[in-house]
C-alpha cells in the first residue's frame, strides 16, 4: 500500500514537471502534438501506478523521453516553418467577407452549426457582422468583425462623447433659430393687425 502511495506521488509530481516544462499553452490550448503528448504521457504515468509489479524506472523513462522530445521539436519549430506546418497544420479561413467558404468548410470537415455555436461564443450572431473567421490550429475561432461592427475601446470613448455633444449643441441651435423664426412670424403678424386696425 505504501508502495503504491509513493509511486503515484513521484509520476504525480513527474507529470506535472513534464507538462509545466511543454509551456504554458499546453494547459489551455492544445495543439495536434500536445494532445497525443499528453494523452500519452497519461497513459505511461498510470500504468507503473496500478501495477506495483512494473518497475517504476519503466514509466518514468518513456514520459522523459516524450517530454525531451516535446521540447526538441518546439525548439526545431521556431526555425523550421515547413515542420511547423507539418506537424501543427495551417489556420482555414472559414468566413471571408461575411460569406462562409463552402470549400474549406468541406475540406475540414467543419458544419455550419458548429460554425454558428463558435460564433455566438465570440459574441456574433449574424455571419453578415464577420468579417473574416478563421479556425486556428488549435481548434479556436478567430473572429475579425466587419469594421461598422468592431466592438468599442477605450479609447473611442471621447470621440463618441464629443460627437454627441456637439450634436446636442446643434440640436439647441436649431430649436433656438426655431424660437427666433416664430417670435419674428408672431411679432410681423401683431404688426400687420395693427396697420389692418390703423387703416380702418
Amino acid at each position: 500500500m505504501a508502495v503504491s502511495f509513493v509511486r503515484t506521488v513521484i509520476l504525480y509530481i513527474l507529470v506535472i514537471i513534464a507538462i509545466r516544462m511543454m509551456g504554458k499553452r499546453q494547459v489551455g490550448e492544445l495543439e495536434p502534438t500536445e494532445l497525443v503528448v499528453t494523452i500519452m504521457i497519461s497513459e505511461l504515468a498510470s500504468i507503473p501506478m496500478q501495477e506495483t509489479g512494473v518497475p517504476l524506472i519503466s514509466g518514468i523513462i518513456p514520459i522523459l523521453t516524450i517530454l525531451v522530445l516535446e521540447v526538441g521539436f518546439s525548439f526545431i519549430e521556431l526555425k523550421n516553418k515547413k515542420l511547423r506546418r507539418i506537424l501543427k497544420g495551417k489556420p482555414s479561413v472559414l468566413i471571408y467577407e461575411g460569406k462562409i467558404v463552402i470549400d474549406e468548410m468541406k475540406k475540414i470537415r467543419f458544419n455550419r452549426d458548429d460554425l454558428m455555436e463558435e460564433l455566438r461564443q465570440a459574441g456574433y450572431a449574424n455571419i453578415g457582422d464577420v468579417r473574416y473567421g478563421i479556425l486556428e490550429t488549435n481548434g479556436r475561432l478567430s473572429v475579425i468583425p466587419q469594421k461598422n461592427k468592431e466592438p468599442l475601446v477605450q479609447k473611442d470613448i471621447p470621440g463618441i462623447v464629443q460627437a454627441q455633444q456637439q450634436m446636442i449643441q446643434n440640436q439647441q441651435k436649431q430649436e433656438k433659430k426655431e424660437l427666433q423664426n416664430q417670435k419674428k412670424k408672431k411679432n410681423r403678424l401683431i404688426k400687420k393687425q395693427a396697420q389692418n386696425k390703423a387703416k380702418k
